[in-house]
């Protein structure tokens, strides 16, 4: 029996084990094995409301293990290590808890065909004192982090000398400006839970972005109708300022200028994790993505596939498939198509990327972005309640690639519930 391994429980790795374990997995077609160094998934785009405490990862994250025995694939708990090309491996590093203890040791892993799809993390340009005094939003551990320090800064509010709370945020993509936003609902939210001496004034957010526009990958209509938005908010959006340092007291920009802040988040750009650089002799990028041909096959091992955010896939038009959720999802779907075909010795697909749109949620106050691709022709630019409503659809998709439609629905009424039963905010 075939051995399948995915590296990389993300959208895409996820939703690619689920498919091959309906399809294979659980017809003793191939044996599906699923790695990765967390217990729980969690969709990335929903990170920033993690951070401002909007959603509850106790509620909303999946247990790896549970789903994996009910759609017929394997679960393994442990971080990859290297690949053993020669041998069909992957070594796997020990497995470590919070206070040091090793929990599991070094350990091999056979594989017919391996798919890699670790995601990416936060690119920090090697910039000055970044890795000391910045959070990171790329996993939900960092993400409770930033919600941890947050709560205790509203505690402090009007009990020490402490008489505004300021938050920076470098990089004014999706994330930055999300996030920014989000902010701004939980202070409103965090003020009818015992603390009512906190009002709008007390929250100051700073997005600082290096280009000339925030949303830099959107169309220049939508990313001044989402400044705008963001300006109404009371947020102090910096354009075209690049950042040298980061110290304990805030950002220093290229001129000199100290952008004061208690907590930085820095979200400007993105790469695959470093040990992926010419890992096994593969051929990688600048940013350590693997290089894939059309197939979604490593250039130098077609037993070996790359998808979602650590994959280089070119366009045939120039340029690259671009690091969405949406190309994730898809590149899943092709990958299983393929390695289906494979063990049928069937001919593999390329991949081709369609480009559904855009859209940024700015939390309960707008949703801006653009509707492309199939849908319709060119593009078209929406906001409000609809984009709101496409933007909850996008995650919807996500369950249902997941879970199916039933299950879906039955999780979206519990959602409703919840929001009678439980606090708006998280508190804790």
């Amino acid at each position: 029996m075939k051995k399948i391994v995915i590296v990389g429980g993300g959208a895409g790795g996820l939703e690619l084990a689920t498919k091959l374990g309906k399809k294979l997995g659980k017809k003793g077609k191939a044996h599906i094995t699923l790695v990765d160094k967390n217990r729980t998934h969690l969709w990335k785009p929903l990170l920033h409301e993690l951070a401002a405490g909007s959603l509850d990862d106790g509620i909303d994250a999946l247990s790896y293990r549970a789903h994996a025995k009910n759609h017929g694939f394997n679960f393994k708990l442990a971080p990859l290590a290297d690949i053993d090309r020669t041998n069909k491996q992957i070594k796997l590093a020990k497995l470590i808890d919070t206070d040091g203890t090793e929990i599991l040791p070094e350990s091999k892993l056979d594989y017919d065909i391996l798919v890699m799809a670790l995601g990416s993390v936060s690119n920090d340009f090697n910039t000055k004192g970044v890795s000391d005094h910045c959070i990171f939003l790329d996993s939900p551990q960092q993400a409770k982090k930033f919600h941890h320090l947050m709560l205790n800064k509203y505690l402090q509010l009007g009990v020490q000398e402490t008489k505004q709370v300021s938050v920076a945020i470098v990089g004014a993509g999706a994330t930055g400006v999300e996030l920014s936003a989000e902010l701004y609902n939980s202070l409103e939210q965090v003020s009818s839970y015992g603390f009512e001496h906190i009002n709008s004034t007390d929250l100051k957010v700073s997005l600082v972005e290096a280009g000339e526009k925030i949303l830099p990958a959107l169309p220049e209509r939508i990313s001044s109708s989402a400044h705008q938005e963001l300006l109404k908010l009371g947020v102090d959006v910096r354009t075209q300022t690049m950042v040298t340092e980061a110290t304990e007291k805030g950002l220093i920009t290229k001129d000199g200028e100290l952008i004061e802040a208690d907590l930085i988040v820095w979200a400007a750009g993105i790469k695959a994790p470093n040990f992926l650089k010419e890992i096994a002799g593969l051929e990688t990028n600048r940013i350590n993505q693997l290089v894939v041909k059309q197939t979604l096959q490593t250039t130098l091992d077609d037993n070996i596939y790359a998808l979602g955010d650590c994959a280089c896939c070119a366009l045939p038009g120039g340029g690259f498939v671009p690091p969405r959720a949406q190309s994730a999802h898809q590149m899943a779907s092709l990958v299983a198509k393929n390695i289906i075909a494979t063990l049928k010795e069937k001919p593999l697909c390329d991949y081709k990327y369609t480009d559904y749109g855009s859209l940024v949620s700015l939390s309960n106050y707008s949703t801006v972005g653009s509707l492309m691709g199939n849908l319709m022709k060119g593009s078209m630019k929406i906001e409000g309640r609809l984009a709101r409503l496409v933007y909850i659809s996008l995650y919807r998709m996500h369950q249902v690639a997941l879970h199916g439609y039933f299950r879906t629905a039955l999780i979206t009424l519990v959602e409703r519930i919840n929001r009678v039963l439980r606090p708006r905010l998280k508190l804790h």
